[in-house]
This record gives C-alpha cells, sequence and structure tokens, in this order.
C-alpha cells in the first residue's frame, strides 16, 4: 500500500516538473513577445533610414535638426540643373564657359576639379565633377546657366526646398561651403534627394566610381575619382560596400562628415542620410571615417532585420458597419487592397493592433458597393506600419418610407423652420386666449342683454 502511494506521489512530482520545464506559449503560438531589433545607436549628430521603395522611416535620430549639410548641398543644385534640362532649357551636351564670376570667392582649400575661367565643358560633364569629386567651381558655373546669376539660382534653390515640404532648410550657396545661414536636416535631404532620384542621369552620375572628362580648351582629359568610399576604394579601403549605390558626400569642420547613400539587397531598397559624424584615429593608428562606417552599418542593421510582410488582405472583412434608412442593419468592409509593409523579423501581422475608425456610425443608405466607409490603423506598441481604407462588400438601397421620414424630422430640424414653427405656436396661444377672454365677455356682457332687451313683457300692467 504504502509502496503504491509513493508510486502515484513520485509520478505527480515527475509531471509537475515536465510540465514546468516547458516554456509557456503565447496565445498566438509564439514564445513570449516579439522580438524587435536592438536600437543601432548610429553615432552621428543625426541619421535617418527610410525603406526607399514606401518612404517608411525605419530609423530616425534627430531628423529635423538643423544641421550643415556641406557638399550635400550640391543634391540640390543636380536637381535644379537637370530640371533645367528636362524642361529644355539646357541640355547635357551644352557647352558652358567658365566665368570669372563663377569662380571667385571659392576657398582656395575647397573641393575643385581645376576648371580654369574661359575653359568650356559641357553639362553633364560638370555633373559628373560635381557629384564626382564634389567640385565647387562646377556648381557656380551650372547655377549662373541655369538661372543667370549664382544669386537668382540660391532663391531658386530655396523655393524648391519649399515646394519639396522642407521645413527646416535655408540656402545661401550652391556648393555648401561653411556659411553660419545655410543649413537643412536629415529629414529635408531626404526630401531632395528622394527627387533627384526621379532622374535617370543623377542616379547614373552619382553612383559613378570614376569618370574620365575628356581633354578641353584649357585641359588635357582628367581621370576623376569619387569621394565615396562606398563605391570606389581608390581614395580609402575597407568601406566598399556592393549594396550601395551613390549618391554623396560632404564634410566641413563646421559640419563634420556626411553622407547621403542608397543601397539595394534583393527586394529591399534603402537611402540613409547620416549627418555631423567625426573622423577618429583608432589603437594602432588607424583612421575611421565615421560617415562611411555608420552608413554601413545602418544598412546592414537594415538589410539584416527587416523585411515585406503582407499584414492585410482584400479579401478580408474585419468589421460590420450599422446601416440606416434601409431594412439592412448591416454591411461588410473590406481593405482596399492587400498591404504589404517592411516590418522587422520578429514581428508578424498578427502581433500589429488593428485600430478601425468608421467615417460615421450608422452609415446612411444607400451605399455603393466599393464607397469608403473607414479607415484601418495597424501599429504595435504605439508606431504606426500601415493604414488602409475600407470599402463597402455591396450595394445597399434606401428605404423610401424611412428616407422620407429622415427628410421630415431634417425640414422641421432647420433653425428658420423651428422658429417659424415657435411663431406660429404662440399666435396660436395668443389666438386662443383672445377668444377666452374677449369670447366670454361677449356672451356675459352682449349676448345676455340683448335677450333681455328683445324679450317682451308679459305680466299686467298697472296704472
Amino acid at each position: 500500500m504504502k509502496s503504491k502511494r509513493f508510486l502515484s506521489v513520485f509520478l505527480l512530482i515527475v509531471l509537475v516538473l515536465s510540465l514546468w520545464a516547458v516554456p509557456f506559449a503565447s496565445a498566438d503560438g509564439t514564445d513570449g513577445p516579439p522580438t524587435l531589433p536592438e536600437d543601432p545607436d548610429i553615432q552621428a549628430k543625426a541619421a535617418l533610414l527610410i525603406d526607399a521603395n514606401t518612404g517608411a522611416v525605419v530609423y530616425a535620430k534627430n531628423e529635423h535638426q538643423e544641421l550643415y549639410p556641406a557638399s550635400l548641398t550640391k543634391i540640390m543644385t543636380a536637381l535644379l540643373t537637370l530640371e533645367a534640362v528636362d524642361a529644355g532649357r539646357l541640355s547635357l551636351d551644352q557647352e558652358l564657359t567658365a566665368t570669372e564670376s563663377a569662380l571667385s570667392g571659392l576657398s582656395a582649400d575647397g573641393s575643385s576639379a581645376n576648371i580654369k575661367v574661359g575653359e568650356v565643358m559641357s553639362v553633364e560633364n560638370l555633373l559628373y565633377c560635381m557629384m564626382v569629386v564634389s567640385a565647387n567651381e562646377a556648381c557656380d558655373i551650372l547655377a549662373e546657366a541655369v538661372s543667370g546669376s549664382v544669386d537668382a539660382f540660391v532663391d531658386a534653390m530655396n523655393d524648391k526646398a519649399k515646394e519639396l515640404g522642407c521645413e527646416n532648410t535655408h540656402f545661401v550657396n550652391p556648393n555648401g561651403l561653411h556659411d553660419s545661414q545655410h543649413y537643412t536636416s536629415a529629414w529635408d535631404l531626404y526630401l531632395i534627394t528622394r527627387a533627384a532620384l526621379e532622374h535617370d542621369d543623377f542616379k547614373r552620375i552619382c553612383d559613378t566610381g570614376s569618370v574620365t572628362i575628356p581633354a578641353t580648351n584649357l585641359s588635357q582629359e582628367r581621370v576623376l575619382y569619387t569621394t565615396n568610399y562606398l563605391i570606389n576604394g581608390w581614395r580609402s579601403r575597407g568601406y566598399i560596400n556592393r549594396d550601395a549605390h551613390g549618391i554623396k558626400t560632404g564634410s566641413t569642420d563646421a559640419a563634420g562628415h556626411c553622407l547621403v547613400s542608397s543601397a539595394q539587397r534583393g527586394s529591399l531598397s534603402f537611402i540613409s542620410v547620416v549627418l555631423g559624424c567625426e573622423r577618429l584615429t583608432l589603437e594602432g593608428g588607424e583612421i575611421r571615417t565615421m560617415s562611411f562606417y555608420e552608413t554601413n552599418r545602418l544598412f546592414n542593421w537594415g538589410f539584416d532585420n527587416f523585411s515585406y510582410k503582407t499584414v492585410v488582405t482584400a479579401d478580408e472583412y474585419p468589421k460590420e458597419v450599422p446601416v440606416s434608412l434601409s431594412k439592412t442593419e448591416h454591411v461588410t468592409v473590406h481593405p482596399a487592397q492587400n498591404v504589404e509593409i517592411l516590418m522587422p523579423n520578429g514581428l508578424s501581422a498578427g502581433d500589429l493592433e488593428r485600430d478601425i475608425q468608421l467615417d460615421s456610425s450608422p452609415v446612411e443608405a444607400p451605399i455603393s458597393q466599393g464607397q469608403k466607409l473607414g479607415t484601418m490603423t495597424l501599429s504595435y506598441e504605439g508606431k504606426v506600419y500601415a493604414q488602409v481604407d475600407l470599402l463597402a462588400s455591396n450595394d445597399v438601397e434606401a428605404s423610401k418610407l424611412l428616407t422620407f421620414w429622415r427628410d421630415v424630422k431634417l425640414f422641421f430640424a432647420k433653425p428658420a423652420v423651428k422658429i417659424a414653427g415657435i411663431i406660429l405656436l404662440v399666435l396660436l396661444v395668443l389666438i386662443l386666449l383672445w377668444k377666452l377672454v374677449f369670447g366670454r365677455r361677449r356672451y356675459r356682457y352682449g349676448r345676455s342683454v340683448g335677450r333681455n332687451q328683445n324679450r317682451g313683457y308679459r305680466g299686467r300692467r298697472r296704472f
């Protein structure tokens, strides 16, 4: 008997321990909450990583802070030049002559392609000089060609910035040489870069590792190597990124080391901005330019931790919407389209919170199939990942009787009708009171007296 009791207790203990050893699973079948990627802690004054396909922000640090852009300014200069080409005011093969005004006032130790006064060069080759080796004089030559003067071109730069939605940008020159009133932000640089990337010529030129500029009237041919260490290691090795494409470097003492770049791996494509990085001397004497190093780290963090996932399909029916003015009480809604978004690898569609906001509830009939009735927002821990319109799944006819009564109520609910109704009611009350008061008086003093006057005396007369 004791042995049986001991065996039962032993088996019970084993069962409890085995259950304790099994990890508890969450309701969605995963082990605990989703695992989100750790913050990469990018060493820069400001940094930004954007999904180039959707415009979604993947990483942001001080993205709206006003900072000096240095030669990243030249992205805007290239954009305005290529817009002038598209408008027919310039052509890429059009030859321009470097004027003394374009080359005056430039820093002697600034980036240059050694273009001389009177030298003739095509618009395309000036763009190469500007974007590949960051030649300051090429900026001013193009500015004069586009707008007639550098000052007029700067005005156009600021106008374009406002048009693109830049709220923390003010340009003073086309090249980025330091000025306390020449500033922008990582977010604004993204907006400018996004617009520039719509031009195939911009993508081609800024993704050039080296280029040969043909001989001109004042120079032998030039071989130019990019200042962007991500796409060419001629100047410095150790930063090459096979996924990277362009875009522009910039550095001054006040701005630090800055870089706007893009990278693509498979279906993923990113645009990055880093501003205000340092150049460090490590143990052993290695010099590390942090703008390139941190951009590579930012790209790898994005590629390693994010992927596209379908979080909503158009054939889902997430809600029934109440309907008024119809015999049909509800209409179902469905997402306007499939929604595929960039998400952390550890996050699934089932982890996202769905917040449905209806345009009205109930919604009045008639309703047409495909009519927008609301929106659905998908988020996790306060971060919004997607928003999609919700559409009616079918037509809903309105009831003529219910619509009539609705119209009657609306008519009598109008302020003018209410006022008129009150006036009529007051008049009716006054009329009733008048009849009650003055009508009784006539009866008492008028009708009764008249009756006595007309009645003959039938009694006997006395003499």
